[in-house]
Order: structure tokens, then C-alpha cells, then sequence
């Protein structure tokens, strides 16, 4: 795979990189009739343009193990496994998932805390650098995850695989509709 030179190939690619990226640590959601009474899990939106500012040191003070993205991170693995119906025979490739979504959050939060730790003494450079973090941080953690989901994907049942395609094509084209609504405002503004 060769390196993307073009700044907006580049910048499609780390949308679609973070889009992906979203699978590590949330589950997704979809419409399928099965899944019609319960409301969609909420995950947190994140895009070249949403990536999140740095939260304080103090905020970050918590050890990993007890930080809300950890937290987080589990109740969306216990989430995922109930709606994926995963079994037994499963465990193992299910448990090689779980592990690289936590593996990708407790990255994820290290690089919070970094940070947070350097926010105030941060200038404009560093903090476009520091967003070039995250992005290179969610392509490596993507990179991990879709060896072991594809294990995972390639062990389930026809339903299993439905009810996971149906989640994901779902999540797909609401941030797909989110990034054509952005470019059309950003036209619009320029």
C-alpha cells in the first residue's frame, strides 16, 4: 500500500480511518427488525473536525483501569456481545476481539492524558500534531481489530453475520450522511 500524497485523499482517508476506528470501542448500531424496540447506542462522533479537545489533568488524574473511556469500552464490548449473540464456541475469537478494543482504548487514553498533560503549553503547531497522534493512533488500532473481528466474522452464523452487517451498514451511512452534510456546509461557507 503506498503512501496517500494528496491532502484531501489523505484527510478522506483519516475521516474513513476514524469512521472505522469507531468499531474498536463502540459497538454500532442498526435497524433491523430484531433490533427495532431498542434505541441505538450513542457513540461518541469523531472526524477530522470533532476530534475532541484534550480534557484537564485533573480530569485525567484517574488510573486507566478506572478511566471512563475503560469503563466505557466494556459496557460497549458486554453490549456488543449480547446483540452479536456471541457463544461459546465463539470465546476465543470473541475474547481476541474484546481484548484489542481494550488494548486501542487504554492507547486512546494515554494519548489523552498526554494530552492533557501538555495543553496549556501547547501551541497551535502542536496541537495540529497532537490530532496527527490520535488519527495515526485509531489507523494502528484499526489495523489490529480487523484481523481478529474477521475471525470472529468468518466463526458466526448466517443470523450472527446479518444482525453484524446490519449494524455496521447502519453506522456506515449515518456518518456517511454526517460527512456529505459537513462538505455541503463547508462549500456553502467558503
Amino acid at each position: 500500500m503506498s503512501p496517500i500524497k494528496h491532502p484531501k485523499a489523505r484527510a478522506t482517508t483519516a475521516a474513513a480511518t476514524i469512521l472505522g476506528a469507531l468499531v474498536l470501542a463502540a459497538p454500532l448500531y442498526a435497524a433491523t427488525a430484531a433490533d427495532a424496540p431498542e434505541p441505538p447506542i450513542q457513540v461518541a462522533a469523531a472526524s477530522m473536525n470533532e476530534i475532541p479537545p484534550a480534557s484537564s489533568p485533573e480530569t485525567m488524574s484517574a488510573p486507566a483501569a478506572e478511566s471512563p473511556g475503560i469503563a466505557s469500552v466494556d459496557a460497549r464490548i458486554a453490549e456488543l456481545h449480547r446483540r452479536l449473540k456471541i457463544t461459546d464456541a465463539q470465546k476465543t475469537q470473541w475474547d481476541n476481539v474484546a481484548q484489542v478494543m481494550r488494548d486501542n482504548a487504554e492507547a486512546m487514553t494515554a494519548l489523552e492524558k498526554e494530552r492533557a498533560h501538555d495543553a496549556k503549553s501547547m501551541d497551535a503547531v502542536a496541537v495540529v500534531k497532537s490530532y496527527s497522534e490520535v488519527i495515526q493512533a485509531h489507523e494502528d488500532g484499526m489495523k489490529k481489530f480487523i484481523p481478529a473481528f474477521e475471525d470472529l466474522y468468518n466463526s458466526m452464523s448466517d443470523s450472527q453475520k446479518q444482525i453484524a452487517d446490519s449494524m455496521f451498514r447502519g453506522r456506515a451511512r449515518a456518518e456517511a450522511k454526517k460527512e456529505v452534510s459537513r462538505a455541503n456546509s463547508t462549500k456553502a461557507t467558503n
